[in-house]
């Protein structure tokens, strides 16, 4: 679940791990996700996820902003 994006900014879903890739989506906080495998690229964690109800949409996340359960 996208958690920390703040009430008026968005989670980037993004085609890669990292900011160099481009935006897919972006995610509002409550967005649930399901996580894939994660990986550190330039001391970042990013996730593979895709969106819970829409498993056609996938891409990666910053970890910093997944609820973890």
């Amino acid at each position: 679940m996208v958690k920390g994006a703040g009430p008026h900014d968005l989670l980037k879903l993004r085609e890669g791990p990292g900011l160099e890739h481009n935006i897919i989506i972006g995610l509002p906080d409550g967005t649930r996700l399901t996580r894939q495998n994660c990986l550190t690229n330039n001391g970042k964690v990013w996730c593979k996820v895709f969106l819970t109800e829409k498993p056609g949409i996938s891409g990666y996340v910053s970890a910093d902003y997944l609820a973890h359960r």
